[in-house]
């Protein structure tokens, strides 16, 4: 195969910055570097728009963002809150880049936001950058736009997980690999940058940032130049640079006396270690995860409560629309350069782009794939870097070989088969822009007809054919990307693409809930309670028949907090709830502040005027404003004042923090005003409780507020180990109950 590179068509270029920027390199066509910089601007363009639409996104780390623009102490481990209760239950490395952004301009959507948007231009302009060395700038931009286009990408590149800086840095580190193989001379350097890239990966999400690591450390062990003892003596080097770029900030947190640092959120023994080896780590992969959503999955082949595991998972219909639309073609072209490349020197640059970036697709496909931990769709989009670059790439290498039969072959087989899965899967979204799937499918036949006479038929013809299977193949994830902008998505759960199999959290206020299988959580209860038959709310001593709410009166009107038309389970679901939505469950349709989708497990409640301002009121006199069960209940409250509210218990208020004599402590030292408990009578603040679910209760649930979910009035999951229900209970008891605009508060100097 020859080398793909632009020719040279102009001579050496004259004049200041600006137009050396736009030209490029002086042997680039002159196209090249416009093309480079419209496919920047388009992408940021997309990006931006209508980027405050979903507010705070995900509250949860949208608090730790604002904890860490207040503290420098919340700023490094990652705190909740400004007076470093608990962290995330992740490593902080990127909540930083946007709790700078709020140190600077102050809170809101955009400062948070932002910083998201950037990552996603800077990784697709790596990605281009990588390809085009050995491919071409067409290959280049054929990469950079599928990234751009891919709907999950287009999800997560505008908002707060930590996914973002994620894919940001594996494709920084594959780019810095794939320079150490071009040449012995600068590769321990480049392999230094890429171990750092690595190390600071796994600052962002632990382990998940090594996943590539086997592929990519084979594949320089067998392809680079130079003896095996100094490629095996580079990698170690590199390996040093990782764990020096990700020990610095373990061996602080390890280090530092308990007693003066946050409770590490996700443990159950206040140890980053434990975290990142238990709840983020082999948890993921056997579901066994302490803590977490349901204590875990069942594991095996049933992947616990978060869908079924097997090679097919990437392509169901939760998944498919979110990653999968070039899939099958960057699999093909996969195979397609190995084979061209399969008879060229052991250091040629090409097959080892093809293995590097097939590697890290495979590995990571197969983890996706086989996990039995929790998994969300939205993890998808660490394989958008990895597919578009074999797309890329693929597409250029059977294009300049397209005189050849089976290479024209290939071509026309890629775009058939690319065509007839994104007519599948636009069908699952029937009612949805019916005719697209017609035209994908069509303009895709026609385009691979074509293809097979790509190296007979006249050059620009040729390409015209290329461009309209290009088209047909991009114009499904397009669409579905064009939607998800079009969105706004808050909540710890969210899907790309229009309403279907999956439900996200969508809109203004959406709800941020994902029904697991069965309409539950895994293992049939909700988090942090004890189990009960056919997803019992937990919290009450009777048992749930038909769905019942522990602890509260079922049928017409209870409700879950926080949110609006939320239901019993079990019950009808209300008008007008999306299809696909399990049976007995809805989301919770909250106001910009997000619903409160079970109890603000999922999202955060809306915060109305009055308690807001009950906060406010002789806030300075106080460590944290309010205590609650639940990350996402307090972040909504914290968001609303920008003042301290403690997690109690972290995300899924089951981690031991505090316990129930640390929170007496604090009570008694005046450093915590009110206990949030849950919504008044089972409504929230901003709920009219519209649902008619047949459900009744017959049990005798030691709740304090009738619907509402959480043992006593945490509003939160209860009965976890992190002890919530005894401080739940002792505050019940203790002080006096109020009402704040249809919030449950407890004034903590108030005793009864």
């Amino acid at each position: 195969m020859t080398t793909m590179s632009t020719a040279a068509h102009a001579a050496p270029s004259r004049g200041g910055p600006l137009v050396q920027l736009w030209r490029g390199r002086a042997e680039d066509a002159p196209w090249v570097r416009p093309a480079f910089l419209g496919l920047l601007a388009v992408t940021t363009a997309l990006y931006l728009w209508n980027l405050s639409a979903s507010g705070y996104a995900n509250s949860f780390y949208s608090a730790a963002v604002q904890a860490g623009g207040e503290s420098w102490k919340a700023f490094f481990f990652g705190s909740l809150d400004a007076a470093n209760a608990i962290t995330v239950d992740k490593p902080p490395a990127a909540l930083w880049p946007m709790a700078l952004s709020v140190r600077l301009f102050g809170l809101g959507s955009w400062q948070i936001l932002v910083p998201e948007v950037l990552m996603g231009v800077a990784t697709v302009a790596v990605l281009y950058a990588a390809v085009r060395r050995r491919f071409g700038a067409g290959a280049g931009l054929i990469a950079g736009a599928v990234l751009a286009l891919t709907p999950v990408a287009a999800l997560m590149f505008r908002f707060n997980n930590p996914d973002a800086l994620l894919a940001l840095l594996m494709t920084v580190a594959v780019y810095c690999v794939l320079r150490a193989l071009e040449q012995e001379k600068g590769a321990a350097k480049w392999l230094v940058w890429a171990g750092v890239a690595f190390g600071f990966a796994f600052l962002a999400k632990t382990l998940q940032a090594f996943l590539i690591l086997p592929p990519l450390a084979l594949v320089y062990v067998a392809c680079a130049p130079g003896g095996f003892g100094k490629r095996l003596g580079r990698l170690a080097l590199a390996g040093l640079a990782m764990i020096v770029s990700a020990g610095w900030w373990v061996a602080l947190v390890e280090l530092w006396p308990a007693a003066s640092r946050p409770y590490v959120g996700g443990s159950q023994n206040n140890s980053f270690l434990e975290l990142t080896f238990g709840y983020n780590g082999l948890g993921r992969i056997n579901g066994n995860e302490t803590g977490s959503v349901g204590g875990g999955g069942r594991g095996g082949g049933q992947g616990g409560g978060w869908g079924e595991t097997g090679i097919g998972r990437m392509f169901n219909d939760s998944i498919g629309g979110q990653i999968s639309w070039l899939l099958p073609a960057a699999l093909i072209l996969l195979v397609v350069g190995l084979v061209v490349t399969w008879r060229a020197p052991r250091t040629d640059t090409a097959r080892s782009a093809f293995l590097v970036w097939g590697g890290s697709l495979l590995i990571t496909l197969a983890v996706f794939s086989f996990m039995a931990g929790i998994f969300h769709e939205y993890y998808t989009v660490a394989l958008a870097p990895y597919l578009a670059a074999l797309v890329g790439m693929g597409a250029a290498v059977l294009w300049e070989e397209r005189t050849r039969w089976l290479a024209s072959a290939a071509l026309a087989v890629t775009v058939a088969a690319t065509a007839v899965w994104g007519w599948t899967l636009l069908g699952r979204t029937p009612d949805w822009l019916p005719w697209l799937r017609w035209a994908v499918l069509v303009a895709g036949s026609v385009a691979a007809l074509g293809l097979l006479f790509a190296g007979r038929i006249d050059r620009r013809l040729g390409l015209a054919v290329a461009g309209l299977g290009l088209a047909a193949g991009l114009a499904g994830p397009f669409a579905y990307t064009l939607e998800t902008l079009g969105s706004g998505h808050q909540g710890s759960i969210v899907t790309a693409g229009p309403a279907g199999g999956a439900m996200g959290g969508r809109g203004p206020g959406g709800g941020g809930m994902r029904m697991f299988e069965g309409g539950a959580f895994p293992g049939g209860q909700m988090p942090g309670g004890p189990g009960g038959q056919g997803g019992q709310m937990p919290g009450g001593q009777g048992q749930g028949q038909g769905g019942q709410m522990p602890g509260g009166q079922g049928g017409q009107g209870a409700q879950m907090p926080g949110g609006q038309g939320g239901q019993v389970p079990g019950g009808t679901p209300p008008q007008g709830m999306p299809q696909g939505m399990p049976q007995g469950m809805s989301r919770g349709e909250g106001g910009p502040g997000g619903g409160g989708g079970m109890g603000g497990l999922l999202n955060g409640a809306s915060v109305g005027t009055e308690a807001k301002a009950a906060l406010l009121a002789d806030a300075d006199d106080y460590t944290w404003v309010a205590a609650t069960v639940g990350a996402q209940n307090a972040a909504s409250y914290q968001l609303a004042t920008e003042k301290p509210v403690m997690a109690i218990g972290g995300f899924n208020g089951s981690d031991p923090s505090p316990t129930l004599a640390q929170f007496k402590q604090y009570v008694a030292e005046g450093k915590i005003h009110y206990f949030i408990g849950g919504s008044a009578s089972g409504t929230g603040e901003s709920a009219t409780g519209t649902a008619t679910g047949t459900a009744t209760s017959t049990g005798t649930g030691t709740g304090e507020d009738g619907g509402r979910m959480g043992g006593g009035p945490g509003g939160g999951p209860g009965g976890g180990p992190g002890g919530n229900s005894e401080i739940s209970a002792w505050v019940s008891v203790t002080f006096e109950k109020v009402t704040i605009g249809g919030a449950t508060f407890y004034d903590l100097t108030q005793e009864k």
